[in-house]
């Protein structure tokens, strides 16, 4: 069984920075994909950056480009997502989820493609 382990979230003040964690665990296969996704109140969740195992090919949505980075440690079974220039449209709970993807060129980054998903971290940005 796959196990998400998320960490990082917090407050911040517009501007700043937030760094969050995703360690995957209880899978043995090599080759997957970890996306972050977020839920803000009354919102739908909408995948927000995604990461392939395979060649590291990634998505991120229109309103974080620039903004936000997501990179993966393989040795760890760890991807992290910087967030730099917050804004309080940023604001949700973030979730991490896995799949198994074997391919490359590209990220999936649908949620109802994800099987596992981690439960969740607040991010607050707010003066």
């Amino acid at each position: 069984q796959v196990q998400l382990v998320e960490s990082g979230g917090g407050l911040v003040q517009p501007g700043g920075s937030l760094r969050l964690s995703c360690a995957a665990s209880g899978f043995s296969y090599n080759y997957y994909a970890i996306g972050w996704f977020r839920q803000a109140p009354g919102k739908e969740r909408e995948g927000v950056s995604c990461i392939s195992s395979t060649d590291g090919s990634t998505y991120y949505t229109a309103p974080v480009k620039g903004r936000f980075t997501i990179s993966r440690d393989n040795a760890k079974n760890t991807v992290y997502l910087q967030m730099n220039s917050l804004k309080p449209e940023d604001t949700a709970v973030y979730y991490c989820a896995f799949k198994r993807w074997g391919g490359s060129g590209w990220a999936p980054c649908g949620q109802y493609e994800y099987n596992y998903w981690g439960q969740g971290t607040q991010v607050t940005v707010s003066s």
